[in-house]
């Protein structure tokens, strides 16, 4: 069971950045061309939301069960294994807790300029967080 977890976590990983760096680059050039917030634009940000917070629980869920995870966290001279323990779920959780913000904040709003710009920055500053965090030498 652990293997498939590890091997969902690492597979999904490419399914949310994609939903997630759509939901940025979209509201980008939302927020540049000054037009309208429409369905299409919801349902991608939605997206993005969806992925990422689907991709967190995989990794909670990894981070209980992998002997990597939770226990990794009394040996935190090891930068590797810090980074696996500590490092990578904490800054993964803030990415998507700046990702939820950012989503429950363009709900409120009522014109599309701030709306875009609010899930540009909120989801931009979450995606920065997601891409410092990813153990690019496990991935690749």
């Amino acid at each position: 069971m652990y293997e498939f977890i590890q091997k969902f976590h690492s597979g999904w990983a490419y399914v949310a950045l994609l939903l997630l760096v759509f939901a940025v680059l979209n509201a980008v050039i939302g927020f540049n061309s000054k037009k309208e917030f429409g369905p299409k634009d919801f349902k991608l940000s939605l997206f993005g939301l969806i992925g990422t917070h689907i991709q967190l629980l995989v990794g909670l869920i990894l981070y209980f069960v992998s002997p990597l995870g939770h226990s990794g966290l009394a040996q935190m001279s090891d930068s590797a294994m810090r980074k696996t323990a500590l490092e990578h779920p904490l800054t993964i959780l803030i990415a998507v807790a700046l990702i939820t913000i950012g989503w429950s904040k363009h709900k409120k709003i009522d014109e599309s300029n701030t709306k875009f710009k609010t899930i540009m920055t909120f989801y931009g500053l979450g995606l920065i967080l997601i891409l410092s965090r990813i153990p690019w030498n496990l991935w690749f």
